[in-house]
């Protein structure tokens, strides 16, 4: 078998570097899967013992913590451009999926390593992507490498499906809500942040604007509360001027009634390779459980505000350029204008 991996590596493949590809998925498993790091690093004897100097192995670990089905991971896009330019004998990884879980990102490897002459090398063996066999074998075990993510995923997403239809699913409540050390979601017992939101909601119902609650807000030199939700002060409160777009999510939001909803939009493919996110109807949620636990205002208001809100101005895909357009029907103070961009 030694004789047939060195019949591959050719004098040719030992006068460009070796390219050992290192990644992890998760952050997570970064610092508690230390054995599959330690194995990835370790291909780096590999190399050498296929006759490699140890100068010319080249690591590239930059996407630690970066998933497989990503297309913009760093180091795969350098490892990719090292083959391009021919300076690659050989790339090592630990198996199929370290270097990608992603059909298209895999087959355009392999062909740029077919064209450039570069082996791949994985802890099973040593394969020539110019080869047939090789080349099937390598494609195959890419196929079952996407396999294995979409049955992980299927089974993740099953088990998430399952607790928000039941409603037990935890999901960061918006701010006013807390969830208690027994897993239930009650009123935030801060005084302050109970009164704003009770004030945004009644004068709501007295104007029947959300420009209109701004303004009233701006005049009333009010500070309104906002959870961070990511960064060093995550989960903390941010008290700030109230704003067009908070008054929508909150008016928006069914939690504040007391109901459970999960599947509010999903996350759509653009054409260009991003993404965007669209708000669903309601009866296209996945899950919705009125009473599921105490509120600001009642059902029957909430939706009553959603119908106001909605014949001031239609709904739109969230990050649709559309929505930006001013509604006439608004106030047309200057404060009111800014805040519809970013409604």
């Amino acid at each position: 078998m030694m004789n047939d991996l060195h019949q591959k590596v050719q004098a040719s493949h030992l006068k460009r570097d070796a390219y050992l590809y290192v990644r992890q998925s998760t952050l997570r498993q970064v610092f508690e899967n230390t054995e599959s790091t330690k194995r990835q690093y370790g291909l780096r004897q590999r190399a050498v013992a296929l006759g490699w100097a140890d100068e010319r192995v080249i690591v590239i670990d930059s996407d630690l913590g970066q998933s497989g089905a990503s297309s913009d991971r760093e180091g795969f896009q350098r490892l990719v451009a090292e083959v391009g330019m021919g300076h690659a004998g050989i790339v090592l990884g630990l198996e199929v999926s370290r270097l990608a879980r992603n059909s298209m990102d895999w087959h355009r490897l392999l062909e740029i390593c077919a064209l450039t002459a570069t082996l791949i090398c994985d802890e099973d063996g040593v394969y020539d992507p110019a080869h047939f066999n090789d080349r099937l074998l390598l494609g195959l075990k890419g196929t079952m490498s996407e396999a294995e993510l979409h049955v992980l995923r299927a089974r993740l997403q099953g088990g998430i499906l399952n607790k928000a239809r039941r409603g037990e699913l935890e999901i960061r409540p918006p701010v006013g809500l807390i969830y208690t050390s027994e897993g239930t979601v009650v009123l935030d017992p801060d005084q302050q942040v109970q009164h704003c939101l009770r004030w945004l909601f009644a004068t709501f119902a007295r104007t029947g604007s959300a420009c209109a609650t701004v303004r009233f807000a701006r005049t009333e030199e009010l500070a309104f509360p906002r959870r961070c939700a990511k960064g060093v002060h995550k989960g903390e409160l941010l008290w700030g001027a109230l704003d067009h777009s908070q008054v929508l999510r909150a008016l928006h939001n069914p939690r504040y009634a007391g109901a459970f909803a999960y599947g509010r939009s999903q996350t759509r493919r653009n054409v260009d390779g991003g993404t965007s996110l669209q708000r669903l109807p309601q009866d296209e949620w996945v899950t919705l459980i009125p009473d599921s636990h105490p509120g600001y205002i009642s059902w029957d208001t909430s939706a009553t505000n959603n119908a106001c809100t909605r014949a001031r101005r239609p709904s739109a895909p969230i990050g649709a350029a559309d929505r930006r357009a001013r509604d006439p029907r608004c106030c047309k103070d200057s404060l009111c204008a800014g805040a519809m961009a970013g409604a």
